[in-house]
């Protein structure tokens, strides 16, 4: 059988957006849902469609990728479901089918695998525009300090299953990252990118995991994964959640701010959950984490390459400071200059 996402191709992409409209209708059959529109939303882990009714209630219809099992979806929504009940927390939550499934497979085109369908409650908000308030960033840090709060508090059932965010996973976004790093690096920043890596593999290696700093995170939560009802921030998207160190989901939020910012979050975390002593040198190296395992992500979309290119005169800034042992977090990094010509997969 072939995966149900083929996009390695705009030919692919097409066949994979035409076949997932036909899932998505035939899905929208299994819920009790009296629905007047259906908006595309994204491509990503997943396809997504904003589900539009004459109510105001609206909902999130998912089509996931084949890298996610049954089993791992179910312990999502289970998640969800306990952060739910939390009074200061508004996440994403699963909606039943007519016959009480969370999950449902959906028949589609002969030859390509049956894809999992769930839907969700469609969260209300807005994304950030412009730069943040300081009232809106030490927001965010509160409702991340809830979120692992409240994450801390859930008892997975046995049959819970989600995937782990650490030293494993970021060997694998290396893997990745080896074979499509020349369409956005020169040879010289690939090998400070490998060094970064084993640096960050080594200070992995002797971290201690304890009650207080791992569990279950959101796993993507940047601010782009965050919607607004003002300043009140609302974390959306919880399809990479997971086990893992709590900083590393603040390092991914900490990556679309600014050093001043950087701090003002930190407070707000901190005003719900204290972090541990020398908590700096942890999150520089999640910083540098996240940021190589968002490139990971991206490189083998073509689409991507122009914005990667254009962000390396940060990322290798940061990259530099992290391999000489410099702190970089709280203070404006200049960036530094590309060699843009020898880059081996550049357009330019």
């Amino acid at each position: 059988m072939i995966d149900f996402f083929q996009n390695d191709t705009d030919e692919n992409r097409q066949s994979l957006l035409g076949r997932a409209r036909k899932v998505a209708l035939l899905a929208l059959q299994q819920f009790d849902v009296e629905w007047t529109g259906i908006r595309f939303i994204q491509l990503s882990d997943t396809i997504t469609y904003k589900i539009e009714t004459d109510t105001a209630a609206c909902y999130l219809l998912r089509i996931h990728s084949d890298r996610w099992s049954e089993l791992e979806i179910r312990s999502e929504l289970a998640l969800l479901h306990v952060l739910n009940k939390s009074e200061d927390l508004n996440v994403p939550e699963g909606l039943e089918s007519r016959d009480g499934s969370y999950v449902v497979k959906i028949n589609t085109e002969s030859g390509y695998r049956q894809p999992y369908v769930t839907m969700m409650k469609w969260v209300e908000g807005e994304h950030g525009s412009g730069e943040f308030t300081d009232s809106t960033v030490y927001n965010i840090g509160v409702v991340t300090g809830r979120l692992h709060e409240a994450a801390a508090r859930f008892t997975p059932p046995s049959d819970f299953v989600r995937p782990a965010w650490g030293a494993d996973s970021f060997r694998k976004e290396m893997v990745k990252l080896k074979q499509y790093y020349s369409c956005f690096l020169s040879e010289e920043a690939w090998g400070k990118y490998q060094m970064a890596a084993e640096k960050v593999l080594s200070e992995l290696a002797v971290m201690q995991q304890t009650e207080q700093n791992y569990g279950l995170i959101h796993g993507d939560l940047h601010t782009g994964n965050i919607v607004f009802i003002g300043d009140e921030p609302l974390p959306i998207d919880f399809g990479r959640c997971g086990y893992g160190y709590y900083l590393y989901d603040v390092a991914s939020t900490l990556l679309g701010l600014h050093p001043e910012h950087r701090r003002i979050l930190i407070q707000g975390y901190e005003s719900v959950r204290k972090l541990e002593a020398g908590y700096v040198q942890q999150l520089e190296c999640f910083f540098i984490m996240v940021m190589i395992g968002n490139y990971s992500h991206h490189c083998s979309d073509p689409r991507e390459t122009s914005g990667l290119i254009d962000e390396q005169q940060y990322a290798q800034a940061y990259i530099g400071q992290f391999l000489n042992g410099q702190p970089f977090l709280f203070d404006v990094i200049e960036p530094v200059e590309i060699d843009r010509s020898a880059i081996g997969g550049s357009l330019l």
